[in-house]
């Protein structure tokens, strides 16, 4: 995953962007199709804030998150996207089309059905 840290108002520091990184690697570990990531820091008065638009196959996942401290932003960040790859994830494998077994299973029952219907005749 390619990760995009971008500072608004901001310096992004080496053990800032490292954070990031080692944050950034939970979701990696959760969905492993995350193409790239376009991370946002800013500082708006008193407010850290910190956002994130994560190209999944097929999606944009965009999360923010505010806080007091940087750190805790980032935190919260991560939490959120989190939990929107999992959903995401969840999502994209309910709609999948029935597995192997569903697919060889209906096949077995056909062919019972008409080797009967053979031996009627």
């Amino acid at each position: 995953m390619q990760i995009k840290l971008t500072g608004h108002h901001v310096d992004i520091t080496e053990p800032l962007k490292d954070y990031v990184d080692s944050k950034f690697s939970r979701l990696e570990r959760h969905f492993d199709h995350v193409i790239n990531a376009n991370v946002i820091l800013s500082v708006e008065k008193l407010r850290q804030k910190a956002e994130a638009t994560l190209l999944v196959n097929g999606a944009n996942v965009h999360a923010d998150a505010t806080h007091e401290d940087m750190y805790a932003a980032i935190d919260g960040l991560i939490d959120k996207l989190d939990r929107q790859v999992l959903k995401y994830k969840e999502k994209r494998q309910s709609h999948r089309a029935p597995g192997a077994k569903v697919a060889s299973a209906e096949l077995a029952a056909t062919d019972e059905a008409a080797s009967e219907a053979l031996e009627e005749d």
